[in-house]
């Protein structure tokens, strides 16, 4: 039988004295955080007892912070993650205690999400939204930020200059990423048809920069059609997806550069064209699997939810500790790809 770690074997590990130690163990004197860490760490390499008490009375000592997160469609799958993702992020910090607090945009109209944010930043320390760049939501941004409140936005940029910061994909990179995929994979050049879920996500608009900027440079046979707005509402994009495939044969491709991607496949697996165009979507879930899995899709780009929603929340503590940065930025993750052979 394996013997049981002890103190001795803990202070030798962790390169401090037994004295040291005994402190960190039973919380007799102030140590520092990071004399704290490195004990916690040899624990749990060594196994020994104690480690789960060390860690629970390092996170006594950090700071409490409540944070507020405004998303977009509570019934979304894609959003329903990205909800989790936070709450397990908030929770894991190793700078703070958090408490999360995460609510839906009962629609897209700016008046409503800037109620919805005012209410969130009056029970929050930051908030961060997902919504669209309008002036009513950058004179929220500027109220909050003038009481010393930082706000984030995510996936889709707005009060650029006000905000703290934005946290997201490198949009305009999507876009032609996108493009990239249709001109490559199409059999032969034709139309392409473009959704945006609202000509005020800023996202979506560098999405489509993107995209148009693409074919004009690299693939100037193809067609880019009208862009459709679809409201990120399935029935909208299927309806549509349906009108573009009856009434254009020369269809090569689409992309769908917001929501809406469930009523495209859909549509594509009731009308089963003769000559499938390449369909570009957004973010993997059960959904995106099965039609990438059964050729309805050819690409899925993704946000790599976990990452960004670490990096986030370090941010959104460094705010609060901090006070606001001098030259708010933009951080950007790189995106993940899926195809059919890689799902």
């Amino acid at each position: 039988m394996a013997k049981r770690p002890t103190i001795t074997d803990l202070a030798r590990v962790s390169g401090f004295s037994v004295a040291t130690v005994d402190r960190v163990l039973n919380n007799r004197l102030p140590v520092r955080e990071e004399t704290a860490r490195r004990v916690y760490e040899a624990a749990t390499d060594i196994g020994y007892h104690a480690a789960g008490l060390i860690k629970q009375r390092m996170r006594q000592e950090l700071p409490e912070y409540r944070l507020g997160f405004l998303l977009l469609r509570g019934n979304d799958v894609f959003y329903g993650d990205f909800a989790r993702e936070l709450e397990l992020a908030v929770e894991q910090s190793q700078r703070f205690r958090g408490v999360a607090t995460v609510d839906f945009a009962a629609s897209l109209a700016p008046d409503e999400i800037a109620v919805q944010m005012r209410k969130l930043a009056a029970k929050s320390r930051a908030i961060a939204v997902v919504g669209p760049d309008h002036p009513t939501l950058t004179a929220v941004v500027e109220a909050l930020k003038a009481r010393g409140q930082p706000v984030f936005s995510l996936l889709s940029d707005f009060a650029a200059g006000i905000r703290e910061g934005y946290v997201g994909l490198d949009n305009r990179k999507v876009g032609r990423t996108a493009a990239w995929m249709i001109a490559k994979a199409a059999r032969t050049p034709g139309k392409v048809a473009l959704f945006v879920g609202s000509h005020r996500f800023h996202g979506h608009e560098l999405r489509e920069i993107g995209f148009r900027s693409y074919f004009r440079e690299h693939a100037p046979d193809f067609t880019v059609m009208e862009t459709l707005v679809n409201l990120e509402a399935n029935q909208v994009t299927h309806d549509a997806m349906l009108d573009l495939l009856a009434r254009h044969a020369d269809l090569a491709g689409c992309y769908v550069a917001g929501g809406g991607m469930e009523g495209a496949v859909a549509a594509l697996r009731e009308a089963r064209p003769a000559n499938m165009p390449v369909v570009i979507c957004n973010e993997i879930n059960a959904e995106s699997r099965a039609a990438l899995a059964d050729n309805i899709l050819t690409m899925v780009i993704s946000t790599p939810l976990a990452a960004l929603c670490r990096e986030l929340v370090g941010l959104m503590a460094h705010a609060i500790e901090s006070g606001a940065a001098n030259a708010p930025g933009q951080t950007f993750l790189p995106f993940d790809i899926y195809l059919p052979e890689n799902i």
